[in-house]
């Protein structure tokens, strides 16, 4: 039997700010079979096509990333916000609502020849993934596919993503939020 994952998605009324619907994931990584079930279908969507690393988005795709990178068997890069690395660093600025954010990985950690998936819990308007990709491929990696958990399409940034050529893999969509 499939798990409803979707169903352990709590809603979150008003939060942050009125009239938002917050899709809070601790729900899910709660649940020990939820949890599990979403790293396996993410891994399951993504053998056999010669993934050489798993970059998570700071902090839930941390979450989610490296449970993947562990049923991959391959690395995980964690994607920080900015001064959070030790080391050398690379990094990318992408627009906020109000100004502009940077996130870093490590200047060493990918290469030509790697071939990269980028997770994440959510994609909403995109930004920090369309950053990440951008990221990433500054690095000489391929990055053509990312996987969410939960795209909420009417916000747009899956088809953002979509084009700058990566395929989107999303387990739960939450239309008309």
């Amino acid at each position: 039997m499939t798990l409803d994952l979707k169903a352990l998605v709590r809603t979150i009324p008003d939060y942050p700010k009125k009239g938002i619907l917050f899709r809070d994931i601790t729900t899910l990584i709660e649940h020990p079979e939820g949890f599990k079930e979403s790293v396996e279908r993410i891994a399951a969507a993504h053998r056999g096509q010669n993934i050489t690393h798993v970059a998570g988005i700071e902090a839930r795709g941390f979450i989610f990333g490296a449970g993947v990178a562990i049923a991959l068997g391959v690395g995980f890069v964690p994607i920080r916000k900015k001064g959070k690395l030790p080391g050398e660093t690379i990094g990318q600025n992408y627009a906020l609502e109000y100004g502009v954010d940077t996130i870093e990985i490590h200047a060493d950690v990918l290469s030509a020849g790697d071939n990269v998936l980028l997770v994440d819990d959510l994609i909403a308007t995109g930004g920090t993934a369309i950053a990440a990709v951008g990221l990433l491929r500054r690095t000489g990696a391929t990055i053509n596919k990312a996987a969410f958990v939960i795209d909420l399409p009417d916000l747009g940034g899956a088809d953002k993503l979509r084009a700058e050529a990566v395929d989107i893999h999303e387990l739960i969509s939450f239309e008309g939020d």
